[in-house]
């Protein structure tokens, strides 16, 4: 079996396991700036739980979910609910297990196996889009992510790595309600 075959196979069934079960897990997303920008490296922590496209996570002060049509985004700041429906372009942003499948068509694959670890890295043969790289590591037995690291043309670095992943058969609501605080609805 060639490695293609071999890393397509793995890809597809961890896509096909986060459309049957929920993962949920808690995460540290670091995001760095570009190599001319000397900018400290922002970090956020936050817990998400995804199935399929849809999403709920929150992190700091801000709270976001997506139920397969609508945009939810809560800010706990000024306590509001955005509501949206997002282009497919705004979704592979806001989940990057998405945006992974998304460049599948268009890259070249390598996988590293590290124990128990795969490490896949897609590069995209058209790189104006502005993404460089794009590494997955899971493990391989569960097919639980362990961190996605995108690598943009510009030098920038944004890693979310996954603490305590795990499957489960739950199927909560993505929608996200907040009684009494303003709605701005932009459906």
């Amino acid at each position: 079996m060639s490695l293609l075959i071999i890393i397509l196979t793995v890809l597809q069934s961890l896509f096909s396991t986060l459309d049957q079960k929920t993962l949920q897990a808690d995460f540290t997303m670091v995001q760095n700036q570009t190599a001319v920008n000397t900018q400290a490296p922002m970090t956020y922590t936050g817990d998400i739980k995804m199935r399929g496209k849809k999403f709920i996570m929150s992190m700091w002060t801000m709270e976001a979910s997506y139920d397969g049509k609508t945009l939810y985004v809560y800010n706990d700041d000024i306590e509001e609910l955005t509501l949206s429906n997002p282009t497919n372009e705004e979704l592979l942003t806001t989940n990057p297990i998405l945006f992974a499948k998304s460049l599948l068509p268009t890259c070249e694959y390598s996988e590293k196996v590290i124990g128990e670890k795969t490490q896949i890295t897609l590069t995209p043969k058209d790189q104006s889009k502005g993404i460089k790289k794009l590494l997955l590591q899971i493990y391989t037995s569960t097919l639980t992510p362990i961190y996605i690291e995108i690598q943009e043309t510009n030098g920038a670095v944004t890693t979310l790595r996954f603490n305590n992943a795990k499957y489960t058969t739950e199927n909560p609501s993505f929608k996200l309600t907040k009684p009494g605080v303003y709605i701005n609805d932009l459906r």
